[in-house]
Formats: structure tokens, sequence, C-alpha cells
């Protein structure tokens, strides 16, 4: 956990084959997951987000498939786990135009 925002990036450029400014949240964990840094491009420069745990460790499963999604990254750095969720359809109803 070393690396810092030039390092990173070039994870991301050379292993990932992404852009790190493509606006993209890029997860690192550290081999014993107590330690996580957010990577993440905003309008003029880097965010380095970088959290320890004094106890436990982050769940890494969700990233076994390289994808995470926001709701999911958001638990992952709370330390929450679910068991089971279900996530149902929403369906979006056409508004009406108002002239």
């Amino acid at each position: 956990m070393r690396k810092s925002f030039d390092g990173l990036c070039g994870l991301v450029l050379s292993v990932m084959q992404r852009q790190p400014t493509s606006g993209e949240v890029f997860v690192f964990l550290n081999r014993s997951r107590t330690h996580i840094k957010l990577l993440h491009w905003e309008s003029g420069g880097f965010v380095l987000y970088y959290k320890r745990l004094e106890q436990g460790t982050f769940g890494a499963s969700e990233l076994k498939k390289g994808e995470l999604s926001w709701s999911d990254l958001v638990l992952m750095v709370e330390g929450i786990h679910v068991v089971k969720s279900i996530q149902k359809k929403r369906y979006l109803l056409p508004q009406k135009q108002l002239f």
C-alpha cells in the first residue's frame, strides 16, 4: 500500500487497461484486506481515499468479478456484510409533458 496517485494510475493503465480519468472509482486492497484505497478522478484532479481497519477485514468477494456497484462499495467500506439481498425491478412510468 505504498503507491500513491502516480503509482496507482500506472496500475490502472497497465494492469486494468482502463483510463484513470474516466470518472470510475478504482479500488485497491492490501493482501490482508485491512487497508483500502479508492482512486477517483474529479474535475481538476485525482482524489485518493484511504481507510485502515483497526479490527476485521474488508470483504473482497464482490471484487473478484472485477466490477462493483456503488451500493456494494459503500457497504464494503462501512463493513456491512449482506447475506442475502433481493433487488426488485423498478419500472419508470412515462412522465406527462405539461405545455
